[in-house]
C-alpha cells in the first residue's frame, strides 16, 4: 500500500501554522441568514440525488426556512485538473455557472444574507480517483484539499462573505470502502478491501486534519467574512454508534446494510448487476445508507437539520466558526 508520509508531513506543518493564525469568532448572527447556495457532489445534489429520494439541501431549507440555490452536481470532484471524472467538477462547471448567473443577474443575493456552503471531497479520494492513482501526475489528497479550501477565497473574491465548509464522512464505514465490502455497481472487479479501507481511514483522516488547518489559517485573511466548518465526518460517527438517536422506521436501526443493494456475481460472464434487494415503507427510515456509498434519505433529514441550526446559530454541535 502506498504511503502518505509526506502529506502527514505537510499536514503537521500546516496545523503548527494554523494554532498560531487562529482568529476566534462568533460566526453570523443568530437569523442573519435567509439565503443557502450549496456546492458539491451527489451527497448535495438535489436533482439526481444519491439516495433516491430528497436531498439534505432541501430539508435544512425547509427546517432553516431558508431559500436554496442548488449548484452541486453528481459525480463532482473539485476540480477535474486534479482527479478527472467526466461530471461537472466545482471549478471547471460549477462556480463559472454561478458567476454566470451573478454577471447577467438572474442571480441577486444579499451577501450579509446568504451562506456558501460545500461538501466534496468522496469522488476525489474514491473509486476511479486517488484510492486507485487515478490522479493527476503526483496528486495527493493534498491537492485535493486545499483545492476545496480555495473554495472560500475564490468566492470571497466575488464578494460572498459567510461560508460553511463541509468534511468528509468516515468513507471507510460506507459498504463500498469497508473491509467486508463486495462487488457492487461501484467497483466490480477484484480489490483488496482490507488496503482499501485502512487507506480511505488514511485520506478521510488526513484530509480533514489538514482542511482545518488551512481555514483556520485562511480565517484571518478574510476581513469581514464568517467562515466555519461543518463537522461531517463526526454527524456520521454519532449516527454510527448511536443509530437508534438518529433513525425512526419500522424495523430495528441498520448502519451496515442498505436500502437498496446489488450483490455482483463476478463469476457470472454479463456484466449485469444482480441479486438486488429494496427495502421500501416505512422501514427505510431505519437505515443510515441508501445504497453501498451514498447516505439513505433519513440521513439526510439530519444532516439538514444539523446545518440548518448551524447557519441559524441554535446549535453548534457540529460548528466551529472561524471567523
Amino acid at each position: 500500500m502506498r504511503t502518505i508520509s509526506s502529506l502527514l508531513t505537510v499536514l503537521a506543518v500546516a496545523a503548527s501554522l494554523a494554532s498560531a493564525a487562529l482568529v476566534s469568532g462568533r460566526g453570523p448572527r443568530p437569523g442573519q441568514i435567509k439565503n443557502l447556495v450549496t456546492f458539491g457532489d451527489s451527497y448535495t445534489d438535489v436533482v439526481s440525488t444519491g439516495d433516491n429520494a430528497i436531498a439534505w439541501p432541501v430539508f435544512a431549507a425547509q427546517d432553516g426556512n431558508l431559500e436554496l440555490f442548488p449548484f452541486a452536481r453528481s459525480g463532482a470532484t473539485c476540480s477535474n485538473n486534479i482527479t478527472f471524472r467526466p461530471f461537472p467538477s466545482v471549478f471547471e462547471s460549477q462556480l463559472p455557472l454561478y458567476f454566470s448567473e451573478v454577471r447577467n443577474g438572474s442571480l441577486r443575493l444579499n451577501a450579509e444574507e446568504t451562506v456558501f456552503t460545500l461538501w466534496i471531497g468522496t469522488n476525489d479520494v474514491g473509486v476511479n480517483s486517488l484510492l486507485v492513482g487515478q490522479g493527476g501526475p503526483g496528486a495527493t489528497v493534498v491537492n485535493t484539499t486545499r483545492c476545496a479550501v480555495s473554495w472560500v477565497k475564490t468566492l470571497y473574491d466575488s464578494g460572498a462573505r459567510n461560508f460553511l465548509f463541509q468534511n468528509m464522512i468516515p468513507l471507510q464505514k460506507t459498504i463500498l470502502y469497508s473491509a467486508d465490502s463486495y462487488p457492487n455497481r461501484y467497483w466490480t472487479a477484484p480489490r483488496n478491501t482490507t488496503e482499501w479501507s485502512v487507506f480511505m481511514t488514511e485520506m478521510t483522516t488526513a484530509g480533514n486534519a489538514l482542511s482545518r488547518a488551512l481555514l483556520e489559517m485562511l480565517a484571518p485573511k478574510l476581513p469581514g467574512a464568517h467562515l466555519g466548518l461543518f463537522d461531517s465526518h463526526q454527524l456520521f460517527e454519532d449516527m454510527l454508534s448511536n443509530p437508534a438517536k438518529f433513525l425512526n422506521g419500522t424495523v430495528p436501526p441498520n448502519t451496515t446494510g442498505a436500502i437498496h443493494q446489488c450483490f455482483f456475481d463476478i463469476n457470472e460472464s454479463t456484466s449485469d448487476l444482480n441479486n438486488c434487494t429494496t427495502v421500501t415503507g416505512p422501514a427505510a427510515d431505519s437505515f443510515l445508507w441508501y445504497d453501498e456509498l451514498h447516505p439513505s434519505e433519513q440521513t439526510d433529514r439530519n444532516i439538514g437539520k444539523a446545518i440548518a441550526a448551524a447557519v441559524k446559530r441554535t446549535s453548534e454541535q457540529y460548528t466551529t466558526w472561524f471567523s
